[in-house]
């Protein structure tokens, strides 16, 4: 069973964060400032030892491949951030390809939408980067760029074709034509082709009956946001993506974030645990293309405070017997040998495996733990 965990590049700084936020600014930011907003809630999260460590550093990621190695993890996906040329928080996969003594595989989610402030309580709506895909010639550019990362020995391939994840499917211009060029140049580059997959969560637009995800081979159920929206009553979920495909009509025409997803978060809001974690592991998979997701935690408050929402009820004990259950159900239902992981260091919104104050090194241990008992480790 090979457990991919989502990364976040974002604990170093780069020029534009310091433009945009502070001079400094890193998500360890969000997470210092982090307040305790309900009885039960738990915040603030504080790194074991103090660790607020710098991807800029490559033996943070040293460290952390070796972590992730040891309690069973097989790899990272990093997210990738492109507009059309210009990169941001690249340099931690730059240092992972340089130095190929980290021994940890990888893959990239490019997160593929705008770069905005809306996640930022208090602030005017605004587009920072606009994501645009350009033509033939920028999917050449960035294609050259992934290739070396594509080649790169680490780097997770299915059947011979190099695993590339796109966030946000549906906002892909010509996207037939680009992932095609992508296949054929990866063909070019000695690859069966490439192997691409979407994160489907809640949120994305995606007419995924129409045959429009037939270029991706894998649906990856990204977990919570996913079992949140299974829980909806048919009612409430096409009026919820009614209203998310008129807000984003408008931010398209007026070239604004006014209309963002805030409005859909107004106030402070509590999810069950065990409530989703049950959603999960009683779902049938929509395709035979469907990856489970699994989750450690959610709380995105030290991000959106009271607009923001967190779980009740987490424990590690908890996720342990819930994960068991989802790796019997990767292997007997999914027919599956990976689960994706929310997530290896998602500090400001709760999901890391990464070692903490309050529960030390628990989250990896049940993991660990599960894949001895059910022989799955990785090889």
């Amino acid at each position: 069973m090979k457990v991919i965990a989502f990364y976040l590049p974002q604990f170093h700084e780069i020029p534009e964060n310091s433009e945009w936020w502070g001079n400094g600014f890193t998500d360890w930011v969000n997470v210092k400032k982090a307040i305790r907003l309900k009885d039960g809630q738990n915040q603030p999260r504080v790194p074991l030892n103090d660790n607020y460590y710098d991807l800029s550093d490559p033996n943070v990621m040293r460290w952390q491949a070796e972590l992730a190695k040891k309690y069973g993890i097989y790899g990272f996906c990093i997210y990738h951030y492109w507009f059309n040329g210009h990169k941001l928080l690249e340099k931690p996969a730059e240092n992972l390809l340089v130095h190929k003594d980290i021994d940890i595989f990888f893959c990239f989610s490019w997160a593929n939408e705008n770069w905005s402030n809306h996640w930022l309580a208090g602030t005017d709506q605004k587009v920072l980067i606009e994501q645009k895909y350009g033509d033939k010639a920028e999917w050449r550019k960035h294609f050259d760029y992934l290739l070396p990362f594509f080649q790169d020995e680490r780097y997770i391939k299915e059947k011979g074709k190099p695993l590339m994840i796109i966030y946000r499917p549906e906002l892909l211009e010509a996207v037939k034509e680009m992932l095609d060029y992508w296949d054929d140049w990866a063909r070019e580059a000695g690859f069966k082709g490439i192997c691409f997959a979407y994160q489907k969560a809640d949120g994305t637009v995606f007419n995924y009956a129409n045959g429009r995800d037939a270029q991706y081979e894998y649906q990856i159920e990204y977990q919570p946001a996913e079992c949140r929206k299974w829980a909806n009553r048919k009612l409430v979920e096409s009026a919820t993506g009614a209203k998310r495909r008129l807000f984003r009509l408008l931010n398209k025409i007026l070239h604004t974030e006014k209309y963002s997803t805030v409005i859909f978060s107004p106030r402070l809001a509590k999810y069950d645990y065990d409530r989703d974690w049950n959603i999960i592991l009683n779902h049938e998979p929509e395709s035979p293309k469907c990856v489970p997701g699994a989750f450690v935690d959610w709380d995105n408050t030290p991000r959106m405070q009271v607009r923001g929402s967190y779980y009740k009820g987490v424990t590690p004990e908890k996720f342990a017997y819930y994960f068991e259950k989802l790796v019997y159900r990767a292997v007997d239902v999914y027919k599956k040998d990976m689960i994706f992981m929310f997530a290896w260091n998602e500090w400001a919104e709760g999901g890391y495996l990464e070692p903490d104050e309050k529960n030390g090194y628990g989250y990896l241990e049940a993991i660990y733990n599960v894949l001895k008992k059910t022989d799955e480790l990785p090889e």
